[in-house]
């Protein structure tokens, strides 16, 4: 599996990523995450026939990933049923529910990617050293290709929503 260093921090030292970086016109790799009720999923499987807006956060106890996952729960509110939004973390699946339930997040999806890092090693996400995902935005169409990917070049940086709501449309407009 591809490893790299030199792209992003974590605690002021430079941390080995693991997987390729994907940009739009790749296809999104399958990858299999744990629900809150602790089920593992084939996640694409699991949205097929939608749009999917995936967001990969280092941790839903951190102010950052927790404004990002709220913002997302807001917006799934307003987007069509066909748009899917689907956060991913390395949290467990039993700290993701309590953080859920507390913060009153239900229109997305939130899953764990803690077994195995699927996701993190397939979508370039996995910091190494401290088996937590760096901040990455995907949006994926209805076929399975990548539309828009965005990966943050620092941890405390947040997506630009209106640009991934966007892509998100235009990909259900097709």
């Amino acid at each position: 599996m591809l490893e790299r260093r030199g792209l992003i921090q974590f605690g002021g030292r430079d941390v080995t990523i693991v997987g390729p970086d994907l940009k739009p016109g790749d296809t999104a790799p399958e990858f299999t995450a744990t629900t809150q009720d602790w089920q593992d999923i084939q996640v694409l499987d699991s949205t097929r026939g939608k749009v999917r807006i995936i967001a990969a956060v280092p941790s839903l106890d951190t102010p950052v990933c927790d404004r990002e996952t709220r913002r997302f729960n807001e917006a799934a509110a307003a987007l069509s049923d066909d748009i899917a939004i689907v956060v991913v973390s390395a949290d467990l699946p039993f700290a993701q529910k309590r953080w859920c339930g507390a913060a009153g997040v239900e229109q997305v999806m939130v899953v764990s990617d803690h077994k195995d890092m699927d996701f993190g090693a397939k979508y370039g996400c996995l910091m190494k050293e401290v088996r937590l995902l760096r901040r990455a935005v995907f949006v994926v169409d209805r076929d399975g290709k990548i539309v828009y990917a965005d990966y943050m070049p620092e941890l405390g940086l947040e997506p630009n929503y209106d640009e991934v709501l966007a892509a998100a449309q235009a990909a259900l407009a097709r």
